[in-house]
């Protein structure tokens, strides 16, 4: 979006004295030396304005595709074509610190409706063939995925798409359900160093028990998961940096992360590192930044030789994908001697333990996903007792439900199916939906919470947003 306007200006000014041209954030070469123009009074584009991506004078088929088999993230990036897409500009966080946060391009956060979103998705589907698609977001909005998912619902698209977010706790299992059902199928985070001091100081506002309960809830969900990993970043110790792997190893064991990749940190000028150095404990070495080129040396007041790590860290990390060598101790992946991990061998599995199912949020959307419901009132005879009954029979894309119910409450539910599916714009809340069931029974609660309506709520037939 922000490099539109300036290209549009370079081919205007083809046709342009020099002294008339006018450039938008502009580096050009001006009596043989490069100079920086920025004297055009044209504001950039809006996202709303900007329009679809057009590649119909490219011979998209005649790409090839590279394969790579070790990182499963990896080789979605490399293999096959994706049209790239943004929801939002810029990101809406802004905050981590190693991030050039000061630039426009994390700065300024623009959203687009989710409505105009999926218009540019069936004209790029149209003109491309491809029904794959990349977000290619710093990170996506929770809430605009939500309404991104629900319209490629409504307009029935049989689409595949991926993105990357910040492991928030608003992916709730429900919401995770519905991002697959509408065709998500991965999703890449940045946990950075897997260490709540370390995120706390990187302002990344998570902690190692929220990413471990949303990469839960996307993998329960279908939904692969890839976690950028960091390591040396300012004042990190070695020990850190152990239970960092710890932390990671316990994730990759309990089958709630399936890629990842370690990144040593890089301080870079415009980030909150890089403009103040001081307060993070690193010394810049002094060196002229040229454009393109904003990464800065640097001496850690801890002293520590970072990069010896690399090596063990990603031949661990190479196992840890594939599913083996759990048991090994960490101190197999280096040749060096590191100290034992302090994290408590099952703190990830302690993680996950606290359920959220029983949690009465009033002002929670609800919406019913599937339209293959059939019910049927049957008779149940049980010691000469004749007790009318419905069954209500829901045929997904992998199994069949079957649930029974009392023929009034049955009828009051294919009601609410009916009402409140995902072609329906406005969404009920369950304090709505309380209301409603209790103007003819008792005890919503209960009836919400009951084995049957449960079954329904795991397989993703009633969903809480």
């Amino acid at each position: 979006m922000m490099a539109k306007l300036p290209i549009e200006l370079l081919c205007e000014n083809l046709n342009k004295n020099q002294e008339d041209s006018e450039f938008k954030r502009t580096f050009l070469l001006e009596n043989q030396k490069v100079v920086y123009k920025n004297n055009s009074k044209r504001h950039d584009y809006k996202q709303v304005d900007i329009g679809t991506p057009d590649y119909l004078d490219l011979q998209l088929d005649k790409y090839i595709s590279v394969i790579e088999i070790a990182n499963p993230m990896h080789s979605l990036w490399s293999d096959g074509r994706w049209n790239k897409l943004t929801m939002a500009h810029g990101c809406y966080w802004g905050k981590c610190t190693f991030c050039d946060i000061s630039l426009d391009y994390i700065k300024i956060y623009e959203p687009i409706s989710a409505k105009i979103l999926v218009d540019r998705m069936e004209e790029l589907i149209q003109t491309t063939g491809e029904t794959g698609f990349h977000f290619v977001d710093e990170a996506a909005p929770p809430a605009l995925m939500r309404e991104v998912a629900l319209e490629i619902l409504r307009r029935n698209l049989v689409v595949t798409w991926w993105t990357n977010i910040r492991f928030e706790k608003s992916f709730t299992r429900d919401l995770c359900f519905l991002l697959k059902l509408s065709g998500c199928v991965a999703v890449s985070g940045g946990l950075e160093v897997a260490s709540d001091r370390l995120l706390k100081l990187i302002d990344k506002g998570i902690s190692v028990e929220q990413v471990a309960k949303v990469t839960r809830n996307f993998t329960e969900a279908g939904i692969m998961i890839h976690a950028y990993l960091m390591y040396g970043y300012p004042t990190q110790t070695i020990q850190e940096t152990i239970d960092s792997l710890e932390m990671v190893r316990q994730l990759f064991e309990m089958g709630i992360l399936q890629s990842g990749f370690w990144h040593q940190f890089a301080m870079t000028a415009h980030s909150p590192v890089g403009l103040n150095p001081e307060e993070f404990g690193v010394t810049p070495i002094k060196q002229e930044i040229l454009f393109a080129n904003n990464d800065i040396d640097f001496t850690d007041k801890t002293g520590i030789d970072h990069g010896k790590f690399s090596v063990g860290l990603k031949k661990s990390l190479f196992n840890y994908m594939h599913g083996i060598n759990f048991e090994l101790s960490l101190q197999e992946w280096f040749d060096f001697k590191i100290p034992r991990t302090t994290i408590d061998p099952d703190y990830i599995h302690d993680c996950l333990l606290e359920e959220e199912d029983f949690k009465f949020k009033g002002n929670s959307k609800v919406i019913f996903l599937t339209k293959n419901v059939i019910a049927e009132n049957r008779i149940k005879t049980k010691k000469k007792h004749n007790y009318p009954y419905t069954k209500i029979t829901i045929h997904l894309k992998t199994n069949v439900i079957n649930i029974d119910l009392e023929q009034e409450q049955a009828e009051w539910l294919m009601k609410m199916f009916e009402e409140n599916s995902t072609d329906q714009s406005k969404k009920i809340t369950l304090q709505q939906l309380k209301i409603n069931f209790e103007e003819n029974f008792e005890d919503f609660e209960l009836f919400w919470f009951s084995k049957s309506i449960q079954q329904l709520k795991e397989n993703g037939v009633i969903l809480s947003l």
